[in-house]
């Protein structure tokens, strides 16, 4: 008898529910039993592993010392603010490692580059169905960073790029670094800088640090804020950051953006600079700057860096030197074979004083401000300081410098100033030098040869002319001056060789020569010049009055810094005035005498030459108290020996006559004078 057959399909069916039944069983149990695993496993036993991997993908020893652990949680972010689907209330993997440990790569010293006492993130495990690692928060307590580098080619913090892409993508939305330390060590820039980092809750700035340590020999300190971590992964949005750096008596604060930190495409910074002398930059800049006063300057600083160089501006700065404003426009292009600055300064109201330092010619107490050493020596004149020419090959130049007002001391009738100073391979130009003076101008062209290839020092030479100066406004302070008129056109050529102001113009050789060939001059000064007691007395009684002046004629050699009086005459109609000697620059001594002859009869007069000597810083004046004496001996004979009258005849000068040497002077003098070329003696 055939089977049931309606009894054999309810076992088949029955069957079938048992193994999907089963089935279902044991696809709902693979997840739980990982998730037990999971939840119960063991992760330090992972280590050994998991080291291995690491340090085999960033080539350079990876440990992980501490305890490794697994927490199954909610994120924070998801708990405050509240599920919205099923996977919301599932939690997430969170990884805490203790005592991370990265070593530096082979070549380099075998001590850590980064540590960590704790490293703890977030995984979202649905990410990883797209090949995404996403995490909210990446979390290191204590890290430590040691960044080294040894030479130009050779860092620790260089890793090795993947030639192909991976099919994965890293999301992580968040850094934190809490109490985070980061030493640098570069031997290219000769840093040794610590920074105590920080994460701030900020909406501009992420992070926050406070700097220590030495900078190119230079002890230095700070601190400053920072966009976050990460957005250093948008290369084109900018990245915020405000800094400032102090080093003893200098300062330097920025605020703005970069583009591209890692690489450091672009800057577009407000840079505040300020210190005891610009030459105290140089450590920090690589720029050659003069010694100058303190300073503070502030302005736009914009800067594109790529393969061929970068390009600095320094645009729209104002600030102060001394006394003294300053403001333009400078700009630094790096390149080959040196770098170059250039641009245009300019200064509405300068202090003459201010200028000093820039030759070593300002006072051992000016000195002090800015923390240099007293070099000047006591009872010195010219300037003894020398110039620091190891720098000048560091960098070209060209820059212009134009000073619309002096502020100077009365004596000194200097009104503008302007230069165009070019450096190129360590020749410093100065063409021109241009002063406006007493009504005319100062024009010179100088050249410091400092390349090193003079082996005495700096092979120096200079052309000065003078046109159109105002006797009057060259003497303001000489009240009988004021009605004089005239002008002086003179012109010299120095070479020489030295280290500094004073070293150059005691090796110095060339000529100076200087003419006045119409005008008119103070009587009472001329006859002050020639002791005539009668006319002192009356033009002081009765009113001083102007007498023309012919000529004046100055022709001096120098030879070795010896400077000698080849001619030397002032003549007028009354009276012609010649001098003669000479002025050691090496020594700082000056000997001359003047020797005044009068044209027409003088009652009383006293005419004795007289002599200016001594050192620059005390010359002194006066008669030549011999000649006088002899002429007042001989009145007293003859007044013991004659009618009173007689006495006075020795007293009595008819002068030399109407006619002078002043037309071949002002010829001789009016002929371009020459110098040898620098470290070569001129023949007297």
């Amino acid at each position: 008898m055939p089977d049931n057959p309606p009894a054999q399909g309810a076992q088949r069916t029955a069957r079938r529910s048992r193994i999907i039944l089963a089935a279902l069983a044991i696809v709902a149990a693979v997840p739980a039993i990982a998730v037990a695993i999971l939840l119960v496993y063991d992760w330090n036993q992972a280590r050994p592993w998991l080291n291995a991997k690491v340090s085999e993908a960033i080539e350079r020893p990876f440990a992980i010392r501490g305890t490794l652990a697994v927490q199954w949680k909610r994120p924070a972010e998801i708990m405050t603010g509240g599920g919205r689907a099923w996977r919301d209330y599932l939690p997430w993997p969170h990884l805490i490692a203790n005592d991370v440990h990265v070593g530096n790569p082979v070549g380099m010293p075998a001590r850590d580059m980064a540590s960590v006492r704790r490293l703890s993130f977030s995984l979202n495990p649905f990410a990883l169905l797209g090949r995404r690692i996403a995490i909210p928060v990446l979390r290191f307590d204590d890290p430590r960073v040691e960044l080294l580098r040894t030479d130009a080619t050779h860092s620790n913090w260089t890793f090795k790029q993947n030639e192909e892409p991976s099919r994965w993508k890293l999301g992580l939305e968040r850094v934190v670094l809490a109490r985070g330390v980061v030493h640098v060590t570069d031997a290219v820039t000769n840093a040794d800088v610590t920074a105590d980092i920080d994460t701030l809750e900020n909406n501009r700035y992420g992070i926050g640090w406070i700097l220590r340590g030495t900078y190119n020999g230079a002890r230095i300190g700070g601190g400053g804020k920072a966009g976050t971590v990460l957005s250093l992964r948008n290369q084109d949005i900018p990245y915020p950051i405000q800094a400032e750096l102090r080093a003893g008596a200098t300062r330097i604060a920025v605020e703005g953006t970069v583009t591209r930190p890692a690489k450091l495409a672009a800057l577009d910074l407000r840079l505040e600079l300020a210190g005891a002398s610009m030459a105290r930059l140089y450590n920090f800049t690589g720029i050659l700057l003069p010694e100058t006063p303190a300073f503070s300057t502030a302005g736009r600083l914009a800067g594109t860096l790529g393969a061929d160089g970068s390009r600095w501006t320094y645009d729209q700065f104002t600030g102060k030197v001394g006394s003294s404003d300053i403001g333009g426009r400078l700009v630094f292009e790096s390149g080959e074979p040196r770098s170059k600055l250039s641009g245009d300064v300019v200064s509405k109201q300068l202090l003459f004083s201010d200028l000093g330092p820039l030759v070593g010619a300002d006072s051992n107490e000016s000195k002090a401000a800015p923390g240099v050493a007293a070099v000047q020596p006591a009872g010195k004149v010219l300037p003894v300081e020398e110039f620091r020419t190891e720098r000048w090959t560091a960098l070209d130049a060209n820059v212009r410098f134009t000073a619309d007002r002096l502020i100077r001391d009365k004596q000194l009738p200097i009104s503008k100033l302007s230069t165009h100073l070019t450096l190129k391979n360590g020749v410093l130009t100065l063409d021109p030098l241009e002063f406006a003076v007493a009504g005319g101008t100062l024009k010179s062209h100088v050249q410091l040869d400092g390349s090193g290839r003079g082996k005495d020092g700096i092979e120096a030479s200079a052309k000065v002319a003078a046109r159109h100066i105002q006797i009057k406004q060259l003497f303001p302070a000489i009240k009988q001056m004021q009605a004089t008129v005239g002008q002086i056109n003179g012109d010299a050529q120095l070479s020489a060789v030295g280290n500094s102001v004073a070293a150059m113009l005691a090796s110095s050789n060339g000529e100076l020569k200087a003419v006045i060939d119409q005008g008119t001059v103070s009587k009472l000064l001329l006859e002050q010049a020639g002791l005539n007691m009668i006319n002192i007395v009356t033009t002081m009684l009765f009113g001083d009055k102007q007498v023309r002046l012919n000529c004046l004629a100055a022709d001096f050699a120098v030879t070795d810094g010896l400077m000698r009086t080849r001619a030397f005459v002032v003549d007028t109609e009354d009276a012609i005035i010649t001098a003669g000697g000479t002025i050691n620059l090496a020594k700082e001594q000056v000997d001359l005498k003047l020797n005044p002859e009068t044209k027409s009869l003088r009652l009383l007069t006293l005419r004795a030459p007289l002599y200016v000597r001594g050192s620059f810083n005390k010359p002194q004046v006066g008669v030549d108290k011999g000649v006088l004496a002899l002429k007042a001996g001989g009145a007293a004979a003859l007044a013991a020996a004659a009618a009173p009258v007689a006495a006075l005849l020795p007293l009595i000068n008819l002068g030399p006559g109407e006619n002078s040497d002043c037309a071949r002077l002002v010829a001789q003098a009016r002929t371009t004078p020459a110098a040898p070329p620098p470290g070569k003696t001129r023949k007297p």
